[in-house]
């Protein structure tokens, strides 16, 4: 495959410093012709005065013959006749034609062409020529002193925009060798000083791009630390009931005991384990900025959530239900959303007496959706409630809550931060016990039941 990389410096120099060797040869092309042009209309107008001065004979110490060098002096050859037809002067060694054409003529004669103009008057005629080769190599010499200085203005140009251009591009340099000498870890944001204006939004993206991959790799680090703190005593706790049952012995009952407690403390693990991945991709997902993925309808969520844990609710007796579900819909993971509500209405029913109730109610609240789990539980202090959202914190077993993982709400608030939504803990008028309540943003998307 074709590497499509290119250097942005060696792009502009290549086409702007084309574009100026163009156009200054253009000029220059341009230039040339129009001197040529000039110089041979000098040139005619010299000859046209010369004759015209010569009207009255030759002036005398004017020299039209050619040097002992053999070059003639201006170039020029003189033929005047009389009004009879009689010669009165001719340039020494002159080849001009015998008879005379009026007006400007070319001539060739022996090899040689001429530029000739003639002038009759009632005296005399006058016929004075000029030597094309000469004359040419002299239009060619003015024409190039015409195009001189773009010539030596182009290279200075071309250097000038090639210092203007590494100038330009210079932070974008610095830029790159700050990058290149940073740490592994060092994702602090790039400075925006100095950068071009066409830069800046990249340096923008970038800086963002750093705090994101920097908050996925302090969620990653919380995981592992937590993952450690947290695993160390349910892996004791199995580790000392696998000792238990190996004392069990041949004692029937002491092992039936000691499996059972065994079965219950891998269980709990697996719970913990399941808990802390399902936590680490939720933080990852919000670090990383994961964007909703469509229309969630919550009612179809509600449904879904209470079909799944009506068998636990039934083997503790407790009464699950849904006291209201009106049709809403909002923008989001349909997937994420089932947990939310799975982990409250778990929660609700770990925590409601044998015997108890939990309802879970969809309505709109001045056009947004609201979500409600209440239970008849012992419910939370107020004190603690804003601390139930802490990973890994647990209420005291004493005060009639079982026993868990500490990261049930934890998970609930990452995935409604995700959503936009707020989540808020407090007394259910109606239970009296704990009601969990989930606020979406806005009415997008809410329809009417």
């Amino acid at each position: 495959m074709r590497d499509s990389a290119f250097s942005l410096r060696r792009r502009l120099l290549s086409f702007v410093l084309a574009s100026i060797l163009l156009a200054a040869t253009a000029l220059g092309v341009t230039a040339y012709r129009s001197a040529l042009r000039d110089a041979d209309a000098t040139f005619d107008l010299h000859l046209q005065q010369m004759a015209h001065s010569l009207r009255g004979g030759v002036p005398l110490g004017l020299g039209f013959d050619d040097g002992d060098d053999g070059r003639e002096g201006f170039d020029l050859f003189v033929q005047i006749w009389g009004p009879d037809g009689t010669p009165m002067f001719r340039s020494a060694r002159s080849a001009l034609p015998p008879r005379a054409v009026l007006g400007f003529s070319d001539a060739q004669v022996e090899g040689r062409r001429f530029r000739v103009y003639s002038l009759q008057t009632p005296l005399q005629t006058v016929q004075i020529a000029q030597d094309m080769d000469a004359r040419e190599a002299r239009a060619r010499a003015i024409a190039l002193r015409a195009t001189l200085p773009m010539a030596l203005m182009a290279p200075l140009l071309m250097l000038a925009v090639g210092w203007i251009i590494t100038r330009s591009l210079a932070p974008v340099e610095r830029m790159r060798r700050n990058v290149a000498q940073r740490a592994d870890d060092d994702l602090s944001p790039l400075p925006e000083q100095g950068l071009p204006l066409e830069v800046r939004p990249l340096v923008r993206e970038l800086n963002l791009l750093f705090h994101r991959v920097g908050s996925a790799f302090e969620a990653q680090k919380n995981f592992v630390a937590d993952a450690a703190h947290e695993l160390r005593s349910p892996l004791t706790a199995l580790k000392l009931q696998a000792q238990g049952l190996r004392r069990a012995g041949n004692d029937e009952a002491s092992r039936e005991a000691a499996i059972a407690r065994l079965q219950s403390g891998i269980e709990r693990a697996i719970h913990l384990v399941g808990q802390l991945l399902l936590l680490a991709r939720q933080e990852s997902g919000e670090s990383s900025g994961a964007a909703a993925t469509g229309p969630v309808p919550l009612e179809q969520v509600v449904a879904q959530c209470v079909a799944t844990a009506l068998p636990q609710a039934q083997a503790r007796g407790i009464d699950l239900g849904v006291a209201q579900a009106d049709s809403a819909s909002v923008q989001g993971d349909a997937a994420a959303l089932r947990i939310l509500l799975d982990n409250l209405v778990s929660n609700a029913i770990k925590y409601a007496p044998a015997n108890g109730q939990v309802d879970v109610s969809l309505h709109a609240n001045d056009g947004a959706p609201v979500l409600c789990v209440e239970d008849n539980g012992p419910g939370i202090p107020e004190a603690e409630r804003e601390r139930a959202f802490d990973r890994f914190y647990r209420l005291a077993e004493s005060n009639g809550f079982a026993e868990g993982s500490g990261l049930g709400l934890a998970i609930v608030r990452t995935i409604a931060r995700q959503h936009g939504a707020q989540v808020q803990l407090d007394s259910s008028p109606r239970l009296g016990g704990l009601r969990a309540t989930v606020r979406f943003p806005g009415m997008e998307g809410l329809r009417p039941a």
